[in-house]
């Protein structure tokens, strides 16, 4: 049985996945041709310290930077580098935060300029399937039923969901029970509750499902090479719909950038 936070709990989260929507705008505003992604990590990190909390990736697990930036082929766990991003590119940046003993975790895949058509499908379908996803996170369903929604929805695209990562419970570790995998059937796994702190993260391949591991350690990337796709939202299962803590909807205001 995965305990349900208190209501004081998820105030402390809110706060965090607020700060975490926020500093993913920032890194937005500067994502384009010709910068490099050590440079959307150092905005990251600025931001998130000046706001009074701690980047929680950097050193977790020896983890070596504020943000996990994945360009194309690599589905998460990127390193920021001297990589100059490019036209048609597509990065993933992930982020969290530590801040009154709570943490934060949120991702999006911002488009660089303009991507062809297929890549645009794919951004446009993985977030869609995290929104199907966050329809099934309700008191009395199960993670099951929230895999399948997702994954259901991705795949009548012709697109494939990555089975050897999945979501995750949040709470005063960045990693909690229940883990919430993004593919599943209904009524199979854990119980949903109401209060349970969750986030719900579609990473889907425009390719085969196929992945491997860097020998870093850390990246993953598709086998086949094909552009991953990977959003992250962080939830309260309530009786009825979903509470959702964290937001795109900071990014998305911005009508200078183009990500709909």
């Amino acid at each position: 049985m995965v305990k349900p936070k208190t209501e004081e709990e998820i105030a402390l989260l809110r706060e965090n996945a607020i700060l975490v929507s926020k500093t993913l705008a920032e890194v937005g505003k500067i994502v384009a041709p010709g910068v490099t992604t050590l440079e959307l990590n150092r905005v990251a990190e600025t931001f998130i310290r000046d706001n009074g909390a701690i980047p929680s990736f950097l050193g977790y697990e020896g983890f070596p930077a504020a943000l996990c930036l994945s360009v194309n082929d690599v589905v998460v766990h990127g390193f920021p580098s001297d990589y100059v991003l490019k036209e048609g590119d597509v990065v993933s940046v992930d982020c969290g935060t530590l801040y009154k003993g709570y943490n934060g975790d949120s991702a999006y895949t911002f488009p660089v300029g303009e991507v062809d058509a297929k890549t645009r499908k794919l951004l446009d379908v993985t977030k869609e399937s995290l929104y199907k996803g966050i329809e099934k996170a309700v008191a009395g369903n199960r993670t099951g039923d929230i895999g399948y929604a997702v994954q259901s929805y991705a795949e009548s695209f012709g697109f494939s969901v990555v089975r050897e990562l999945e979501g995750h419970g949040l709470g005063k570790e960045m990693h909690e029970q229940p883990g919430v995998p993004n593919y599943g059937r209904p009524g199979r796994g854990t119980h949903l509750v109401d209060g349970m702190v969750i986030c719900i993260e579609p990473m889907i391949n425009a390719g085969g499902r196929g992945v491997y591991l860097d020998r870093n350690g850390w990246a993953v990337h598709t086998s086949d090479r094909a552009n991953s796709a990977h959003y992250e939202l962080t939830v309260v299962v309530r009786h009825g719909k979903a509470e959702q803590l964290s937001t795109f909807d900071f990014i998305e205001k911005d009508s200078t950038i183009r990500y709909k």
